[in-house]
């Protein structure tokens, strides 16, 4: 049986360094939900869980006040606002502990029990990536449980791979990952909350999360 990653050498990342273009340009980890920033929650409820040893912020505007959360805050080493990709580009260079996990700023009802499950998968199966995977509603009404490529748990010497990849164009986070051993964690078991991986896009949206989180 394979042995369980210790919270020690877990970096946790917050990717908060998107443009916020669906919310008018707002710096979408600022945002307040139920009377906190959002990345403050996400924050919270990472140490809450008791799965990680350090974390990390990744944003590219309004350092100071990500600082004010407690911890280190670093920019995109990619110019352009380069997406999600380029935030787990920053946080492999910047990560000195062997495994990372990303998670977005805007979902702050994450499950605080996602780092123990992921760490649990990526040893018991040997993998380089361990991605959560949750249930979605499609366009037909359809529910779907599907992979959410910003919840990953990565293995850190997969930085020169994400360098290769990003320096010949690439963006996209699924393909990235889909070039290395990929395990999905499904998060919908008994007793899993539903709202854990809703996230916010606009204000409209982050209001409507705000009460069923309520």
């Amino acid at each position: 049986m394979a042995e369980l990653i210790s919270p020690d050498q877990i970096t946790a990342l917050i990717l908060a360094g998107g443009r916020g273009s669906r919310m008018g340009g707002l710096d979408k980890g600022l945002q307040t939900f139920l009377g906190m920033p959002l990345a403050l929650h996400t924050l919270t409820r990472l140490q809450m869980g008791g799965g990680v040893g350090h974390i990390m912020i990744n944003a590219n505007r309004n350092l100071a006040a990500y600082e004010s959360f407690g911890a280190s805050v670093w920019p995109d080493v990619l110019a352009d606002y380069a997406g999600p990709l380029a935030g787990f580009l920053t946080g492999l260079e910047r990560c000195e502990t062997p495994f990372l996990v990303t998670v977005p700023c805007d979902t702050p009802l994450l499950p605080l029990d996602l780092v123990p499950r992921l760490a649990q998968a990526i040893e018991t199966q040997d993998a380089d990536i361990a991605m959560a995977s949750a249930p979605e509603i499609d366009r037909l009404g359809q529910r779907q449980v599907r992979g959410q490529p910003v919840f990953c748990l990565l293995r850190v010497n997969l930085l020169e791979s994400l360098v290769k990849f990003t320096h010949e164009g690439g963006r996209k986070v699924d393909a990235w990952t889909a070039l290395h051993k990929t395990v999905l964690v499904p998060f919908d078991l008994p007793g899993d909350d539903v709202r854990a991986f809703r996230n916010a896009n606009s204000l409209d949206e982050l209001r409507q999360l705000e009460d069923t989180g309520a």
